[in-house]
Parts: structure tokens; sequence; C-alpha cells
């Protein structure tokens, strides 16, 4: 990517859907410094792919970069291009981390999906490239697991 094909710093629209989506990197100024850096997407939206109903969930992304840092304006784009598609929660989650583990080719990456209920059932779905680096500072994802009223 060269700053002219990045979306950020100009109007870009809601891709139709995630395959279609543009997923941006940067160079990462810390090369060679482990540390963690955390997106999370608290309103996350797909659609089911059998009842065609609304599914809402928080994605919370945790990764060690490489060269590459993940540009969140495409992120955030990406993410967004799921309220329209149908998929079930695991592949909504794992599809999630693949893409963006192709992408940057971190040293490691970590992706929580938790889902609120569906049919009575919260599902939480975890996916990561491996092990993380020995010595690493990796605080918990934050999210409390699913408790009703």
């Amino acid at each position: 990517m060269t700053n002219d094909t990045l979306q950020l710093g100009r109007p870009s629209p809601l891709p139709a859907s995630p395959e279609e989506a543009q997923l941006d990197r940067v160079p990462n100024p810390q090369a060679g410094t482990p540390y963690v850096a955390r997106f999370t997407c608290p309103e996350f939206t797909s659609l089911c792919p059998v009842t065609g109903q609304p599914d809402f969930g928080i994605i919370v992304i945790d990764y060690v970069p490489g060269d590459w840092l993940l540009e969140s304006k495409a992120l955030k784009l990406y993410l967004n291009a799921f309220r329209n598609h149908g998929a079930f929660h695991e592949d909504c989650t794992v599809s999630i981390g693949k893409r963006i583990a192709e992408l940057l080719a971190p040293v490691w990456m970590r992706v929580g999906g938790y889902w609120y209920p569906r049919g009575g059932i919260p599902i939480d779905v975890f996916w990561q490239t491996g092990a993380p680096p020995e010595g690493l500072f990796l605080p918990d994802q934050g999210v409390p697991p699913y408790r009703p009223r």
C-alpha cells in the first residue's frame, strides 16, 4: 500500500461486503519492539445466515505488530461491511482474524468474538495465530461472560 491508495484522509464509501472491503496497513515505526495493539468493536453486527435477523457482538482484536500496523479507518469500514453479510458467529470471527493476519503477518494475533444470545445461547468464539511471545504483557480482553439480567 502506498499513501495514494490508502482510504485514510479521503471519503470512503461503506463496502457492500467484507470480501469487497479494502484493508489497509501502514509501516510500524516501532518494528522490532514487542507490544500489543488492541482494537475493540463494541457494536459489531452481522446477519444470521438462516433467518436474516441481525446478530450483535463485541469483537476484540489483539496483535503484536511486525513490520505493519493495521490502519483503523479501513478496519472500521471492513467491520461495518458485515452489517449486511450473512454468516455464523464462528465464521465471522475466524474470517476477521485470518484476513487481518494475512495482510499484516503479525508476530502474534488473537480475535475474540463475544456474541449476544441467539436462540437463548450466547456464543463466544476465539481464534489466534499461535502462542503469544514469551514475556509479553497481554491483558485480559475485558469482556465478561454473558450474564442475563
